[in-house]
């Protein structure tokens, strides 16, 4: 008769087995980054003096676009109410976590925590969005990012297709699914081809600047916005400043990049550092924020701490 662990044995024997996957996956990761130059997806080229053009963002959205990494799942997640919690600073200190925990759905990025933090920013979430560099922090903390038993939420890692594309099936990508078979709970997709391409036209005709001759990255924030006007009919954004705060004068007061890397850079001083690169690849933070403020107006979104 074979032998049948307990609940806390089954929990600690997956969880030897899920740590020994990602050591090893790790190493495969790194051992395949040595030889990959590619760092960013092909975009669309647009014709030169294209004019910035105003989008209906919901005829725009699609949920075909997101590919599951296990199974036969869809992306089906609609809200009426959301919280989009940003991972700034300007969250500390705001006493929000019980209104954001309240909202129908929490949104967050990348690797933002909730413990040790829950009083200003939540505990609750619904649905993170996560860049492919970001891979590595979110899944060597499954207590906090992927086992929690208060939630099933639902993870969209965006990133080149060579690294988490189902057709490439790489290191990042097997990681990824290997995490989606062994937290039944979670709901894990990749953004397609077709719609990372269509993200980057959004960017051209909502700026009237071709992403890649601006030598520039969109952000985690560009991403997860989009897919929130797609998935709420109403949005609070926590934390996000407006795109004229860094040029206010006297100049503001200086904050951390993030609210969890107390010793991290400036905010201030990343945004302008960033908006003014000219050589290698930079986010626009401060654009892609006036394209937000634009979009306020049309998709019930609305800013807390600080209120625009």
């Amino acid at each position: 008769m074979g032998l049948r662990l307990s609940g806390k044995g089954q929990q600690s024997h997956r969880m030897v087995i899920f740590a020994a996957i990602f050591v090893l996956m790790t190493l495969l990761i790194l051992y395949g980054s040595n030889s990959s130059a590619d760092t960013i997806y092909s975009p669309i080229h647009m014709a030169t003096g294209h004019a910035a053009k105003t989008t209906d963002l919901k005829k725009w959205a699609g949920k075909e676009g997101y590919v599951p990494f296990y199974g036969n799942k869809s992306m089906t997640l609609h809200c009426q109410n959301c919280a989009l919690v940003t991972s700034s600073s300007h969250v500390l200190g705001s006493r929000a976590g019980e209104e954001i925990d309240g909202t129908e759905c929490v949104i967050r990025m990348n690797d933002a925590p909730t413990l040790g933090y829950g009083s200003d920013v939540g505990n609750r979430t619904t649905l993170r969005v996560v860049a492919h560099s970001s891979v590595f922090r979110v899944v060597r903390r499954p207590n906090e990012f992927l086992q929690r038993p208060d939630s099933n939420p639902v993870i969209v890692f965006w990133g080149p297709p060579n690294k988490i594309g189902k057709e490439a099936k790489g290191a990042i990508y097997r990681l990824i699914q290997r995490v989606s078979m062994t937290y039944s709970n979670l709901s894990c997709f990749s953004i397609s081809q077709s719609k990372m391409h269509r993200f980057d036209t959004l960017f051209h005709r909502e700026t009237g600047r071709d992403r890649q001759k601006s030598h520039s990255w969109l952000s985690t924030g560009w991403f997860t916005m989009v897919m929130s006007i797609e998935i709420c009919d109403n949005i609070k954004v926590y934390g996000m400043v407006p795109p004229n705060h860094c040029g206010k004068k006297p100049a503001s007061k200086k904050m951390p990049y993030h609210y969890y890397k107390p010793r991290g850079p400036d905010e201030c001083v990343t945004y302008i550092q960033h908006e003014s690169g000219r050589r290698g690849n930079h986010h626009r933070f401060i654009t892609e924020k006036q394209v937000f403020a634009r979009w306020a107006k049309q998709y019930n979104v609305t800013f807390s701490h600080p209120k625009w």
